[in-house]
């Protein structure tokens, strides 16, 4: 079953604008060769909500292409639009991904109600495993442990949850009404170690861009009842992460990317490039940490 560290890869453009297919696939074989246990395309980390539609399938079906079955694709599948949402999830499930993440609908701000017909809408029509994904910060809405429970009950492909709210009390709340098979991720790197204190089975990351190994051995090592490494390596990584979000995310981590030569320093507006001060940081934590010389 799904486990590990899942990086929420960024999405490379080119200098024009357009999806950096090249640079794309190199990124999809550089994460497998670091140990990264899955990979997670047009997540917010890989500035979904400004690819068009045509973008988002391309993505998705480059990732699957280049991956060959050697880790599993997980396709973000979100929208504000049930119906959009369940496109995409058709798509996904028709192309080969192995698992949706549907992020809770943003901006129209639906009831507990709402959430739960809009993620049992899509369960019920698409077999592909659902991963439900909770980020208040980012969507305005908080999906509560009693309707995760309810759709995980009643719903055979609703498997998890990404869990970005950042409060331990609503995961262990979760946890204390789901069964094992129930998959609970981190969504948030400072709280990896955490989260699997809890029951969490991994962390879908943004930090594993750039560091993909070390965020590997963190759960690798924590499920292997090596607590003590998995410490270790989480406060080592700590001022890394901190820096990933300085300013919003993906535009430190497309950065750091791109000083490290592996992708070009390109963003869709509203995104934008770094302020000096905070890429001045950015470039003493990198060389911190050997990232860069």
């Amino acid at each position: 079953m799904l486990k590990g560290s899942i990086v929420a890869l960024v999405t490379p453009f080119d200098k024009k604008g357009f999806v950096d297919e090249k640079k794309l696939r190199f990124l999809v074989d550089w994460h497998i060769k670091n140990k990264t246990d899955a990979i997670l395309v047009c997540g917010t980390t890989g500035e979904s909500a400004t690819l068009t539609h045509q973008e988002h399938r391309t993505v998705i079906d480059i990732a699957i292409d280049q991956a060959r079955c050697r880790v599993p694709i997980i396709a973000g599948c979100g929208s504000n639009s049930t119906s959009e949402a369940l496109e995409l999830a058709e798509f996904s499930h028709q192309r080969g991904a192995d698992y949706a993440l549907v992020i809770t609908p943003y901006y129209n701000k639906p009831t507990q109600t709402g959430l739960y017909k809009h993620f049992r809408t899509i369960a019920d029509k698409v077999k592909i495993p659902i991963i439900i994904y909770n980020v208040p910060s980012r969507t305005g809405i908080n999906i509560l442990p009693s309707t995760v429970v309810s759709l995980y009950k009643d719903c055979k492909n609703i498997i998890g949850i990404k869990e970005a709210s950042g409060s331990l009390d609503q995961m262990e709340k979760i946890m204390t009404l789901v069964d094992d098979k129930f998959r609970l991720f981190s969504g948030d790197d400072g709280l990896t170690v955490p989260i699997l204190s809890i029951g969490g089975v991994g962390v879908i990351s943004v930090v594993a861009n750039i560091m993909p190994k070390q965020t590997h051995d963190i759960v690798e090592s924590f499920l292997n009842k090596d607590f003590q490494k998995a410490k270790k390596i989480q406060l080592y990584m700590y001022d890394l992460i901190k820096v990933m979000f300085i300013e919003t995310n993906p535009i430190p981590v497309k950065t750091a990317l791109s000083m490290m030569g592996f992708i070009e320093d390109n963003f869709r507006l509203p995104l934008c490039g770094m302020e000096k001060d905070n890429k001045n940081l950015l470039t003493l934590t990198l060389k911190k940490y050997k990232l860069i010389k």
